[in-house]
C-alpha cells in the first residue's frame, strides 16, 4: 500500500505563445481549470499505475474542494483520509508556453493545514510506502518521514519543490527523487550528475534519483555505482506540468508491487513521458498503458 502525505490543488492553466518575464503581461484566449498538486498529483500516478493508494490530505470547504477530491477517486485513489479546514483549496497558476515549458505559482491555501499525524499508525508498517513531497509544512513532512521509517515502512521522498531539509528528516527517507536542481541544494556545486547522486546516496545512506527530464534519470544506490536510465522517445510534448509527479508516483507504484529499482526505473521513466503528451497535470497513464509502451 502506498500513503501519499501531500498536497492537493485546482490548477488553473494559462496557455500562452511565450513565458512573461519580470515586469510583462502576456495575454492568452482562455484558462481551463484541472486537479493538481504534487501531492495528489504522484497519487493519482500511483493509483492508475495499479497501487492500492491511500492520499492524506486537505481541502477547503469551498467548490473547489469536492471537485479535486473526486479525481482521485475517479483514478482508484482512497480519499478517506481527506479532511476539511477552514481554509481555502489550495490553488495554482500554471503557464505553459507552446514547448510544454512551464512556470507556477501556487497559493498553498488549506495544504498548510495537513499533519503527519494525519496518517492512521494502523496504516505504517512494513507493507507500507509513505510518499512525501514539500508542498505542505515540511516539519510536517519530515515527522511524517520518520514516524514511517519507526514503524518499518519504506519511505520515498520527492524534495519538490526544493526546499531546506533536516539531517534528521534526510536519515528517515529510503529513497531520494531530485532533479538536478534539487540535488544542488545538497550536494557540493560543481559535481557531475553521478557524482552527485553517488555523493547524496552515501553521505545520508538513501536511493537517490536524479530526473534528467528528456535525458531520462541518474539513480546510485548505497554502496553501489550510479547508473544511467535513458528517457523514452516522445516527440509530441504540449506540456510537461506533472511529468516528475506522474515518474514519482509509477516509480512508487512499482516498487511496492515488489519491483527492484532497476526494474521499476523505465516504468517511472515512461509514466512521466506520456504525461507529457496530455494537457494537465493529473494525465498519468495506467499500468496497461505502460506496459504496452514498453512492449513497443
Amino acid at each position: 500500500m502506498i500513503l501519499v502525505l501531500g498536497s492537493i490543488n485546482m490548477d488553473l492553466f494559462f496557455t500562452v505563445s511565450a513565458l512573461p518575464v519580470r515586469g510583462e503581461t502576456v495575454l492568452c484566449d482562455r484558462t481551463e481549470m484541472r486537479p493538481g498538486g504534487k501531492g495528489a498529483n504522484q497519487a493519482y500516478a500511483a493509483a492508475r499505475a495499479g497501487a492500492k493508494t491511500v492520499f492524506v490530505g486537505c481541502v477547503g470547504d469551498d467548490p473547489f474542494g469536492p471537485v479535486v477530491r473526486a479525481a482521485l477517486a475517479a483514478a482508484g485513489c482512497d480519499t478517506s483520509q481527506m479532511s476539511v479546514v477552514d481554509a481555502p483549496t489550495g490553488t495554482a497558476a500554471v503557464m505553459v508556453e507552446g514547448s510544454g515549458e512551464n512556470q507556477i505559482v501556487v497559493a498553498s491555501g488549506a495544504n498548510l493545514a495537513v499533519r503527519a499525524d494525519s496518517v492512521p499508525a494502523r496504516m505504517l508498517g512494513p507493507g507500507t510506502t509513505l510518499l512525501c513531497q514539500m508542498e505542505i509544512p515540511v516539519a510536517e513532512t519530515e515527522a511524517a518521514l520518520i514516524r514511517a521509517k519507526a514503524a518499518g515502512a519504506r519511505t520515498i521522498l520527492n524534495l519538490a519543490p526544493a526546499a531546506a531539509i533536516s539531517d534528521a528528516g534526510l536519515a528517515a527517507v529510503d529513497i531520494l527523487v531530485v532533479n538536478e536542481i534539487e540535488a544542488r541544494m545538497l550536494a557540493p556545486d560543481g559535481e557531475s550528475v553521478s557524482a552527485m547522486a553517488r555523493s547524496l546516496s552515501g553521505s545520508h545512506h538513501l536511493t537517490c534519483i536524479i530526473t534528467r527530464g528528456a535525458e531520462g534519470a541518474v539513480v546510485s544506490e548505497v554502496g553501489g555505482t550510479p547508473s544511467s536510465y535513458p528517457a523514452p522517445p516522445i516527440v509530441a510534448v504540449v506540456d510537461t506540468v506533472g511529468a516528475g509527479d506522474a515518474f514519482v508516483g509509477a516509480l512508487a507504484a512499482a516498487l511496492d508491487k515488489g519491483s527492484s529499482t532497476a526494474e521499476a526505473l523505465p516504468r517511472a521513466l515512461v509514466s512521466g513521458a506520456l504525461t507529457c503528451i496530455k494537457h494537465g497535470a493529473m494525465t498519468a497513464p495506467t499500468s496497461e498503458q505502460i506496459d504496452a509502451f514498453l512492449r513497443q
